[in-house]
Formats: structure tokens, sequence, C-alpha cells
């Protein structure tokens, strides 16, 4: 198990602190916030923040993390193929591109990483029922 705690499983992380590249940046920077309009339209929720926290763990090989900050930051771009506010086909293009990017790196997601997405997924619900 990856030492994954702290700055990392924060949602709430600051942008541009110690990071890899303009596309991590601009994944810690929108992630929370897109995933927030998109998460009752993606059927898999809890890979998605699995493969966000992989994308962030310093552990994670570098061709794999290039793949999923590809797909993180294709999520959370404004403007895409079919805009994302369009009703029930706006998020239809990144599900099919995150599909494809967390099968390909599939092996690359850890325990650590699905835990850290379901307590994620469980202070958000838990979030949204006190709002």
């Amino acid at each position: 198990m990856t030492g994954l705690d702290g700055e990392i499983l924060e949602p709430d992380h600051r942008a541009g602190n110690d990071t890899n590249g303009a596309d991590e940046t601009s994944v810690r920077a929108g992630f929370w916030r897109t995933f927030a309009k998109a998460a009752g339209q993606v059927p898999f929720a809890e890979d998605l923040v699995a493969s966000y926290y992989c994308a962030l763990d310093p552990e994670t090989p570098g061709k794999a993390k290039a793949v999923l900050l590809g797909a993180l930051a294709y999520f959370i771009m404004p403007m895409d193929a079919i805009p994302d506010i369009l009703a029930l086909v706006g998020f239809s293009d990144d599900i099919a591109v995150l599909t494809l990017a967390i099968a390909t790196v599939r092996a690359n997601l850890t325990e650590a990483h699905r835990i850290a997405a379901r307590k994620s997924l469980a202070n958000l619900a838990t979030d949204k029922k006190k709002a």
C-alpha cells in the first residue's frame, strides 16, 4: 500500500504546489468542481476518483500518470467535443475517454487509491445530506 495520506487525499489541495506540469496543476484545480457536476452521470464514480488519486500518487509510473492526467484534464476542460452543459449527453465523450484511460492503466490502481476514493465519495455524500 502506498503512502496516500495528507495532501493528495484532500479534495481541495492547493493547485500549483510541487506539481509535475500544467496537466497536474489543472487536474488538481478543477477535478472536484467538475466531478460534483458529473457525479450523477458517471457510472464508475469510484474508479474515476481512484484514478484521480492514482494520477497524483508519486509512486504511480510516469506512463500511467500521463494517461490518467490527460484523460482527467479532458474531463475538467470546459469546452470539449460534446459540451458538458448538454443534458444527458454532455459527459458522454468524457466518459468514453476516461473509460479507455482507466482500462489502460487499471493495473496501477491500488487498493490505497480505491480506499481514498471510497472515503472521498462518502464525505461528499455526507456533505450533500447536510446541505
